[in-house]
């Protein structure tokens, strides 16, 4: 059963010893937790001199914000340096524990004590994104009518993760992963405080460990205390009273790098795009980076290899058609193979991608004919490219007219394709590159036959890398959907 609360929401006497308990047994990270700005290390464009952040909280003019940001990079800390500044009433939930109910007592708690003692609320949800629409729904009329300031902490981009309407009426401020300087500045802090800290065990830290704790971390505060706390609590001093932490032994603490990738998150989409834009721009090195680090980060090897196959469409078509097989035969290899061995289909793959000669003739001549079907009026098939099975349908003249390509002496024809409100539209127009320069010249007698034919107005969407779909893309296309985008409209 939880501790019952004073009569204004307040903590216990029994709240204050557990939690006076739980500081002595907290891992060195959440001991080591800035208690002040001065203390606060990193984020200087949120809270440095001058900055519009750090006047509120030294004003005690705290308003709603969202802090969005990577593990380790000091949101919850900055939430607690906010509850230490302000008179207001500081009131913590964790989206993963709480519910509408705890949301309801925040609420009505707040409400009182506005009302009893005229003192603000501050209510900081911490992994806000976890709450789902009907939760965030329960806290917006009391952030919009003040009974409450909203503090959010959030690893995952706010605009997908939070409503609308709320993200509208708050701020949203982005932390980065901390830099390499600040991050030594905070290992060197953990060792030589001996309250809060590793001081009273006297550790020397070798240079080389030091560095290595600070590289494989990512960033992370979070991920380097906690490994630099395992590792000299399970060395037995060497020197006299004093440890020396070797790499060997943060190696063993650590065991992994931090790992900054979220297969369901913001960074899943980020990389793909890199990836993605890394093939078109013909940078194999760039590519194979961002390979390595989604799979490394636990993406399904299926989910890139189908996005593999959607570049080899989209960016190179016709100017290599081996790239659509050779991209086929990755996927499956890596169906076959598994991890880690089918890994390398999908870096040949990425690599041959890369080399190839672009083209997206075809995805921009497919846009503008979709774009034509869903624009235009759908008029019929013309007569003589109908099929005629009966007396009747020859009496009405369909199959009139029709020139079979095979009995020409050029096995090809001039005629006619499209109904007579689009006759003379051009959508596919070859580039001179790779292949389809053949591909251009094999289709240049069409224009030398026939007059002159106008071009279908420009499918902007099917240009435009923010349209290339809902997965690399963050944007809905804002004029023609791409072919993709156009067909699970038509479903």
């Amino acid at each position: 059963m939880p501790p019952k609360r004073g009569s204004t929401g307040g903590p216990t006497l029994f709240d204050a010893q557990r939690a006076q308990a739980l500081e002595h047994q907290a891992p060195l990270a959440a001991r080591m937790r800035p208690r002040t700005l001065d203390e606060y290390l990193g984020q200087e464009e949120l809270v440095g001199e001058g900055r519009l952040l750090r006047r509120a909280i030294m004003a005690d003019q705290l308003f709603s914000i969202i802090l969005w940001g990577p593990p380790g990079s000091g949101k919850t800390t900055l939430a607690r340096i906010m509850a230490a500044s302000t008179s207001a009433h500081f009131e913590p939930l964790s989206a993963v524990s709480a519910g509408v109910n705890d949301l309801r007592r925040v609420i009505q708690e707040a409400q009182d004590r506005l009302g009893m003692f005229q003192q603000r609320t501050v209510l900081f949800i911490d992994e806000i994104h976890r709450f789902n629409k009907a939760q965030q729904d329960a806290v917006l009329p009391f952030v919009e009518d003040g009974t409450i300031t909203l503090i959010g902490a959030t690893t995952e981009n706010p605009s997908f993760e939070v409503n609308n309407a709320l993200l509208s009426r708050a701020r949203v401020f982005t932390l980065q992963a901390l830099s390499d300087e600040a991050m030594v500045q905070l290992v060197d802090r953990a060792l030589a405080d001996e309250v809060r800290g590793l001081g009273s065990f006297k550790v020397m830290l070798a240079a080389d460990a030091r560095g290595y704790l600070v590289n494989m971390s990512n960033g992370d505060a979070r991920t380097a205390l906690n490994a630099l706390e395992a590792a000299v609590l399970s060395k037995p001093p060497s020197l006299g009273d004093k440890r020396l932490i070797t790499l060997d032994d943060l190696r063993d603490a650590l065991q992994t790098r931090a790992t900054r990738y979220d297969k369901h998150g913001e960074l899943h989409y980020d990389a793909i795009s890199a990836l993605h834009k890394s093939v078109r721009d013909s940078d194999p090195d760039g590519a194979l980076y961002w390979l390595g680090r989604m799979l490394d980060g636990g993406e399904d090897p299926l989910y890139i290899a189908r996005r593999i196959v959607r570049m080899a469409l989209e960016d190179i078509g016709m100017a290599d058609p081996a790239a659509l097989p050779q991209t086929i035969a990755a996927q499956q290899a890596i169906h076959f193979l598994g991890q880690p061995e089918g890994e390398l289909a999908l870096a040949q793959a990425v690599v041959y991608l890369c080399q190839a000669p672009k083209s997206n003739a075809v995805y921009r001549a497919y846009g503008a004919a979709l774009k034509d079907v869903a624009e235009t009026r759908n008029e019929p098939v013309p007569l003589h490219l109908r099929n005629a099975p009966t007396r009747l349908m020859k009496g009405l003249g369909y199959g009139k007219g029709y020139e079979y390509a095979h009995d020409l002496a050029e096995g090809r024809s001039d005629q006619t394709h499209l109904p007579p409100n689009l006759e003379g539209r051009v959508y596919y127009e070859p580039t001179d590159r790779g292949f389809e320069s053949r591909v251009r010249e094999r289709l240049a007698w069409r224009a030398q036959r026939q007059p002159a034919r106008p071009s279908p107005p420009p499918a902007s969407a099917a240009l435009d890398p923010q349209a290339l779909s809902g997965e690399e893309s963050q944007e809905p296309p804002e004029e023609a959907p791409s072919p993709g985008e156009h067909n699970k409209r038509r479903r």
